[in-house]
């Protein structure tokens, strides 16, 4: 049985997450998906819900109603608007791809003078991790809670999620300072790989979550650009660390 509840209240990845963790562990509950743009949760249950349940279960800060109770209609996507979600999609992702050009611009600018591919690269991995970790920092509990729903070391290990951002800005320092490559390379392949393993799972069995790379401050869905994202950074760490 299918349910869809008007859930407000939700101010974060973090808040959504906790959300679906809560509902996910009722007995009856099969699945569910929390959007924090719609401020729903559509829950599938072997029983019919009881509205109560949830407000028992979930904090006094939120305010929770069933479909049929909220004033505010719900729009659920069928099969004769998907052709709406591609655009919506990569709507969604321009402040990744924004953030991606100017990272690529600043780190030709860098090298303006002394044309130099490897130096080009360094700096554009350096500046990339900075960048990166910077948005995590902004609210580092809603990141560890959603990069945990899809990267397989921190799903096992809360601390990893926890220390993932500081991994991150260690990376750029090193990258930047041209110091000590050959560890920054190597740890750079084995926290992206292990990243990149999460994150086809997920889409390939397509499950609806948003992408922790900037955090919880851009809502940006997981796509296969955040596949390539990593892929394009791993395919440098390896280039960088056989030619080094």
């Amino acid at each position: 049985m299918e349910s869809v509840v008007h859930v407000q209240g939700m101010t974060c990845n973090g808040c959504r997450t906790s959300v679906e963790q809560k509902i996910a562990g009722l007995d009856t509950v099969a699945s569910v998906s929390v959007s924090l743009e719609d401020e729903r949760a559509v829950i599938s249950s072997s029983n019919k819900l009881d509205i109560a349940i949830l407000r028992d279960i979930l904090p006094a800060k939120y305010t929770v109603r069933l479909q049929s109770d909220s004033k505010q209609p719900i729009v659920r996507t069928t099969a004769l608007d998907q052709s709406n979600l591609p655009d919506s999609k990569w709507k969604k992702l321009k402040p990744l791809f924004l953030i991606l050009g100017y990272i690529a611009i600043a780190s030709v600018l860098l090298h303006r003078t002394h044309w130099n591919v490897k130096e080009m690269m360094l700096s554009f991995m350096g500046l990339f991790f900075i960048v990166f970790s910077f948005f995590k920092f902004l609210d580092l509990k809603g990141f560890s809670q959603s990069f945990a729903m899809y990267d397989p070391l921190a799903s096992r290990l809360k601390g990893y999620a926890w220390i993932y951002p500081f991994i991150e800005i260690g990376l750029g320092v090193m990258l930047l300072l041209r110091w000590q490559l050959t560890i920054a390379f190597v740890i750079t392949v084995i926290v992206l790989v292990i990243t990149t393993v999460g994150v086809s799972k997920t889409l390939i069995s397509k499950d609806s979550i948003q992408c922790a790379c900037l955090g919880t401050a851009l809502k940006l869905p997981m796509t296969e650009a955040t596949f390539i994202e990593n892929a394009l950074m791993i395919a440098m760490a390896v280039v960088l660390l056989v030619t080094t």
